[in-house]
Formats: structure tokens, C-alpha cells, sequence
């Protein structure tokens, strides 16, 4: 793995080369790409293409890249010309895509803005509301979670991202009925350090979580999108906005295996069935 570092005047941003050179690769670069979470949550994923070029990286303002813009948000749009800026740097064509979450909606706003540099998009679990039919009440319990978090901080905040995130169905009376999280349940810590800079917790990625889809856009585009979601993730959010966003773009979900973090090893303490995973992946991306 060589790590790159792309100087732009907004950012400089970080990205990984693993595997063989993009000329020396049987296949396009295969890049993976997350929000908030960074290249290393890919690590065991990548781990299993290691017959091809990968490609990770840092979005602008986390890890190991940059911001030079001033600005602290997290948009789409901005994600998605990082990365075509990438992609321009490979200089090995088109690439194919896999993003997950966060990553899934600023591929998206990659593969609306430049679909000539994607073949196959894989959008796993991108948490987009307004593909929900309770869309409202869904914004509502964001904003409950980031009110917890601007509150009391990081542990009340974290409790009140896990509370929503793993509720089952449509945000109904029942769940703003719930008393508020308790950081204590979930292990997680009761002190305040003060911070309120946490890109999940915070209103800097709610450009993530709000991004509208460009349909119209996306039906015209010569990429091959494919919108996946986990088969153990249920009708939790992720899981339901998957399904939503698959038919909006007129197609079903195609199911992986695990759950949200289905990819993952041991790089966050959230394993899934990473092998599994892969398998998977590459069956949808050679198909």
C-alpha cells in the first residue's frame, strides 16, 4: 500500500494505492469510500482484492486529509469532486465504486456529476430520508439525536444515534415516547469533555443525511448503480432507507450479508462477515 497525498485548493487529500498499479490490475480501480469513517475502516475489505488495485481515502476535514476551505460541513457535492479529482490522478479510465453510508450518498453525487468516471456504482446503506415514507418524523429523531449530543456531549449523543439507529419500523409516537438514552447502557461514557465537533453527531454531515436524489439524472447515466443492503439489518434506518432508495431508482436492493458494518473486521470493535462480504462484492461487480 503506497498512501498519495492530491493538493487541491480547498484540501489536501489523502488517498491509498493497494494492490497492484492500476495498469497492472485485471480489473478498473476499485474504490472504496466511506463518511465520516475513513480509509482504515476498509482495511479488511480491501484485504480481499488484493489481486486488484484499491483505492481508499480520508474525506476533506477527517484523518489524514486537510481542509484548507475554512468551512467545517460535510457535503456531498464536495465529497464527489474529491474523489473525481482522484480518480483524474489514477489516470486509469473509469473506476468502479464501492461506497458505503456516507460514502454511498457522495457516490452518488460522484456518479450524477461525472458519470464518466464510474462503470458500477455499489451503494450500500446510504442513509438517505427522503426516501422514507416517514420522512418527517425521521428528521425529527435526528434532530432529537444532535440536540441529545449539543446537550450533554459525545456519550448522550452517541446513546441517542444508537437508540435511533437501531429502531425497528417507522418512527411513530412510540419511539419520541422513549425517555432519553442512557450513555450508561450502551458502555459508553457519562463526562462532558466539551467537544461538539463530531462529524456523526453534529449538524456538519446533515447535507449527508438530507442529499435529494437526482432520479431523473441517474436513469440517464451509462453507470451500472446497484443499491445494497445488509440481510441481518432489517427494518432498522439504514436498512429501510436502502429499500427506499432502490425503489426510487426503480430496481430492488440487493442483499449482502451482515449488517451496516457487514465489511468491517475488527477495525472498530463492530465486526461483520467480511469474507462473506467480499464474496459478494465481487459477484455483484462481475456480473
Amino acid at each position: 500500500m503506497t498512501a498519495h497525498t492530491l493538493e487541491t485548493p480547498a484540501a489536501d487529500i489523502v488517498y491509498d494505492v493497494r494492490g497492484p498499479a492500476p495498469a497492472e490490475s485485471p480489473r478498473p480501480p476499485l474504490l472504496m469510500i466511506g463518511q465520516p469513517m475513513t480509509a482504515e475502516g476498509f482495511d479488511t475489505l480491501a484485504s480481499y482484492f488484493a489481486d486488484r488495485t484499491v483505492v481508499t481515502y480520508d474525506p476533506r476535514g477527517l484523518g489524514r486529509s486537510v481542509r484548507k476551505d475554512g468551512r467545517e460541513d460535510h457535503v456531498p457535492a464536495l465529497q464527489a469532486a474529491d474523489v473525481h479529482a482522484v480518480i483524474q490522478a489514477l489516470g486509469a479510465g473509469p473506476v468502479e465504486v464501492f461506497g458505503s453510508s456516507g460514502g454511498a450518498v457522495a457516490g452518488f453525487a460522484l456518479v450524477t456529476a461525472h458519470p464518466e468516471d464510474v462503470t458500477t456504482f455499489v451503494a450500500h446503506e446510504p442513509p438517505l430520508v427522503e426516501s422514507l415514507p416517514d420522512a418527517a418524523a425521521a428528521e425529527r429523531a435526528g434532530q432529537a439525536m444532535r440536540d441529545a449530543y449539543q446537550a450533554k456531549g459525545f456519550g448522550a449523543g452517541m446513546a441517542a444515534f444508537i437508540a435511533m439507529t437501531s429502531w425497528q419500523g417507522e418512527f411513530t409516537d412510540a419511539y419520541f415516547a422513549l425517555p432519553p438514552a442512557d450513555p450508561v447502557q450502551f458502555g459508553l461514557p457519562t463526562d462532558d469533555d466539551g467537544r461538539r465537533d463530531d462529524p456523526l453527531l453534529s449538524d456538519r454531515s446533515l447535507a449527508v443525511s438530507t442529499y435529494r436524489l437526482d432520479v431523473e439524472a441517474l436513469a440517464a447515466v451509462p453507470t451500472r448503480i446497484v443499491v445494497a443492503v445488509g440481510e441481518e439489518t432489517g427494518e432498522v434506518f439504514t436498512g429501510r432507507t436502502a429499500l427506499g432508495t432502490a425503489k426510487r431508482l426503480g430496481q430492488e436492493a440487493t442483499v449482502f450479508p451482515s449488517h451496516h458494518g457487514g465489511f468491517l473486521g475488527g477495525e472498530f470493535g463492530y465486526a461483520g462477515q467480511p469474507e462473506a462480504f467480499a464474496k459478494k462484492l465481487r459477484e455483484v461487480l462481475e456480473d
